[in-house]
């Protein structure tokens, strides 16, 4: 599968942004989805994932603040952040693995398809 993402930009802290990834292909319902963020000097690191069936899970750091959801005729993944802050700065990359794991993958490595990211800069 191929993944286009798009929606990052600069934003104010408190701010908002939505995130989408596009997803080539006609089995996307039965693809895990995650969307993954890099700081500059920092390793890649999980977001937010929903699994084929709809199982979703957040990193710590954004539970409250972002919400993660898929729309299987669109073929699309969205990720919908609010409060940001400069933390939240980084490159953002969708992901996908096709399974039917209900549980969300955490580990990059889990995923074999990735986007070619889309930045966001979060300015205090």
């Amino acid at each position: 599968v191929q993944l286009q993402a798009s929606g990052g930009g600069l934003v104010q802290a408190g701010g908002s942004l939505r995130l989408s990834c596009a997803a080539s292909g006609r089995t996307f319902s039965s693809y895990a989805m995650g969307w993954f963020r890099q700081a500059p000097g920092k390793e890649r690191e999980f977001v937010a994932g929903v699994a084929y069936n709809g199982n979703i899970d957040y990193a710590d750091s954004v539970k409250g603040r972002f919400t993660i959801s898929r729309a299987n005729a669109k073929n699309t993944v969205y990720l919908q952040m609010n409060s940001l802050n400069p933390e939240d700065t980084a490159v953002y990359y969708c992901a996908a693995k096709r399974t039917l794991v209900t549980v969300v993958a955490r580990r990059s490595s889990s995923y074999d398809s990735w986007g070619q990211g889309t930045q966001v800069t979060v300015s205090s």
